[in-house]
């Protein structure tokens, strides 16, 4: 799950209306991607477009919320609240002001394994935002006021959560697939740890996570490389030049098939589910993608949605997706039902999972799924700003700078053998799942911890034997 901080969604004034204007992406086909090192040896990916006055920037740091103290989860949440409420002599008025007077837009979100950051601006106004930039990142004041703002607002959201189906079955998932790992933590902070935060775990943050050795950055827009380079070592040059990062060790999910239930009197129940999937670096991943999408992505046509929705009518809609992080996988899904009918769904979507494992897709849904990923890819670069995310995230997957072109081909090169190989690794072991909502007076009666009862599949549905129990937030 990403946590973000982003300035206010409407600007004043007309200069807004020509950044949503002028948003568009350079043609996909002419597009030039360009390794820029500064001259103080800031790197970045450059895609160099005059169409539009409009520059784009998103960048990253190593670390994230895996930098979090142990015992006070939402610190690198609350740093990035707090970054832009003030910094250098420019108290939060003055700053919110100098940002809305340009139409500059910057935020900043902590991710399970990045402290990232956006900045988007007429180019117009390119010199000033960045400089805004570089005063967030190398002098945040932290001030006492605006801490206590932040700090109030993060703790509503928390206690709305703690009142969300969706985000309670989400935050279980992820403490059963990972346990003590930092991945089992909420990156956003518990009520418990957010009234603990201080300034001094604040600055201590910034000085161990923003620091040169773990930057990535990208940026597409009108500007020329020498006035890049320069901007970039005027925002980025003073930070430190290495990262004091605590190790975080890789681990796979917790083995399904376990279940878990929470009671939460609420009209509709969540079920999340999933288990352990496939690595960015591993030669399956993009025949998961590929098996993921006939499964359980986007779109009508996958099979979840026919066996869930179309033909039984439990749900108004259901998903699945993989997810991947630096030290670990997963594949996640999720719908929500009635509250009588949760055991059903529950074994629909087992039985059809158990079925992909063992048979896997066929042709006809290996040919589909592949099409659309082909072309979804190109669609899914049509603003500057997102092709400026995508470039962000090639570089932290570790993908080689002209992975765009190279992406049909790979897709393309995925065979029915790899998908039905990749179906029964990753689909094969049963799934872990947290069902949210009212309990059945079945349920009620059983109990599998002692703070959780499962409730089981109604009878004479797929999955109605015991299933193991054990007391889940994508990047």
């Amino acid at each position: 799950m990403t946590y973000s901080f982003t300035r206010r969604a409407v600007l004043v004034g007309s200069a807004s209306l020509a950044i949503a204007t002028f948003a568009s992406a350079p043609s996909l086909a002419a597009t030039t991607i360009q390794r820029l090192v500064s001259p103080g040896g800031i790197e970045a990916w450059f895609v160099q477009d005059a169409t539009v006055p409009l520059i784009a920037m998103e960048y990253a740091f190593g670390g994230g919320a895996t930098q979090d103290p142990n015992d006070k989860p939402g610190v690198g949440h609350m740093v990035a609240g707090l970054l832009d409420e003030g910094s250098g002599d420019l108290d939060f008025k003055t700053f919110h002001e100098r940002l809305d007077r340009r139409a500059i837009e910057l935020s900043f979100s902590s991710t399970r394994d990045q402290f990232r950051g956006s900045l988007r601006m007429l180019k117009d106004s390119r010199d000033e935002a960045f400089d805004l930039l570089r005063m967030a990142l190398t002098s945040p004041r932290f001030d006492a006021a605006d801490v206590e703002r932040i700090r109030s607002a993060v703790l509503a959201n928390l206690w709305r959560d703690s009142t969300d189906p969706s985000t309670l079955a989400n935050r279980k998932f992820f403490e059963v697939a990972f346990n003590d790992h930092p991945y089992a933590r909420q990156a956003g902070g518990t009520v418990e740890s957010v009234p603990k935060i201080d300034v001094a775990d604040l600055k201590d943050y910034v000085r161990r996570v923003i620091a040169k050795d773990t930057l990535k950055i990208a940026v597409v827009g009108d500007v020329d490389p020498e006035t890049l380079g320069k901007l970039l070592d005027k925002t980025f040059g003073s930070l430190p030049a290495k990262a004091e990062l605590t190790l975080v060790s890789d681990l796979a999910a917790a083995k399904p098939p376990q279940r878990v239930f929470i009671p939460l009197d609420v009209p509709q129940t969540v079920v999340t589910f999933g288990g352990a999937g496939v690595r960015r670096s591993e030669p399956d991943f993009m025949a998961a993608c590929v098996v993921d999408q006939i499964l359980g992505g986007d779109g009508l046509s996958s099979r979840l949605y026919r066996e869930v929705r179309e033909k039984r009518g439990l749900a108004y809609s259901v998903y699945e997706s993989l997810l991947w992080m630096d030290h670990s996988a997963v594949f996640v899904g999720n719908t929500g039902t009635r509250a009588d009918r949760a055991g059903e769904t529950v074994g629909a979507i087992e039985n059809e999972v158990r079925r992909m494992a063992e048979q896997g897709p066929s042709q006809k849904e290996l040919d589909e799924a592949k099409s659309y990923l082909k072309g979804s890819q190109m669609l899914s670069l049509d603003t500057s700003s997102k092709l400026a995310r995508a470039l962000l995230r090639y570089q932290l997957d570790k993908l080689p700078i002209d992975y765009i072109e190279k992406h049909s081909a790979l897709v393309d090169a995925v065979t029915l053998e790899d998908v039905r190989k990749v179906a029964q690794r990753v689909w094969g072991q049963g799934l872990l799942t947290v069902i949210v909502g009212r309990s059945p007076l079945a349920a009620a009666q059983s109990t599998t911890a002692p703070s959780a009862a499962t409730p089981p599949p109604a009878a004479g549905q797929p999955g109605a034997a015991p299933s193991a129990a054990t007391p889940a937030t994508p990047n």
